[in-house]
C-alpha cells in the first residue's frame, strides 16, 4: 500500500532521493540533467519545497515510491497550475500511484482556485500519456520540439476542473 503525502521543507532529502532516483531511471523523459540536480546542495531543495507544492508516494515501509510537484507555469494563465516531476518508480506502476498524485494535484489546484490543470508530454512516453488521458486530461495541440533533442516533440495536455 502507498501513502500519498505533502512534502514540507523538512523532507527535502526524500524528495531528494526520489528526484535523482527518477533522473538516474527515466532521463529521458524529464528536461533535467542527473549531473546537474547531485550537485544541488541542501539548501536548493529546500527552497524548491518552499516555492512548488510537492507530494510524494511513501510505501508502508517509508521508501519513496513516486512524487510530483505543482507551479503556475510562466506565461499560462494565472487559473492553470501546471504539473511537473511526476514520476512513479517502476516496481508500482499500474498500480494506481501515479493516479493518486494526479488527484492530489487536481484537489490542490481546485483548492487555489484554479480552473484548469495541465502538463506536457512527449508523444513517446506511452504509459504517462495514457495515464493523463485516463485521468481527464485531452490534448491541446499545442506542441514544441525540445531543447535538449529538437528530434523529439512535447504536447500540452489540459484538464478542466469542476
Amino acid at each position: 500500500m502507498v501513502q500519498i503525502r505533502k512534502a514540507d521543507e523538512n523532507d527535502w532529502a526524500l524528495v531528494q532521493q526520489v528526484r535523482l532516483r527518477s533522473l538516474r531511471e527515466d532521463d529521458d523523459v524529464f528536461g533535467a540533467s542527473l549531473a546537474r540536480e547531485e550537485m544541488f546542495k541542501e539548501s536548493h531543495w529546500r527552497m524548491r519545497l518552499r516555492s512548488s507544492p510537492t507530494w510524494i508516494a511513501l510505501d508502508d515501509d517509508g521508501a519513496v515510491r513516486g512524487c510530483v510537484s505543482m507551479i503556475q507555469e510562466p506565461g499560462s494563465p494565472a487559473d492553470d497550475r501546471h504539473v511537473v516531476a511526476l514520476w512513479v518508480a517502476p516496481e508500482v506502476r499500474r498500480r494506481g500511484v501515479g493516479w493518486a498524485l494526479l488527484d492530489v494535484v487536481r484537489e490542490a489546484a481546485q483548492a487555489e482556485g484554479a480552473r484548469t490543470v495541465s502538463l506536457w508530454l512527449e508523444d513517446s512516453n506511452h504509459g504517462a500519456v495514457d495515464l493523463s488521458v485516463r485521468a481527464g486530461f485531452t490534448r491541446t495541440s499545442e506542441r514544441h520540439q525540445l531543447t535538449r533533442d529538437p528530434s523529439r516533440v512535447e504536447e500540452r495536455y489540459v484538464r478542466t476542473l469542476t
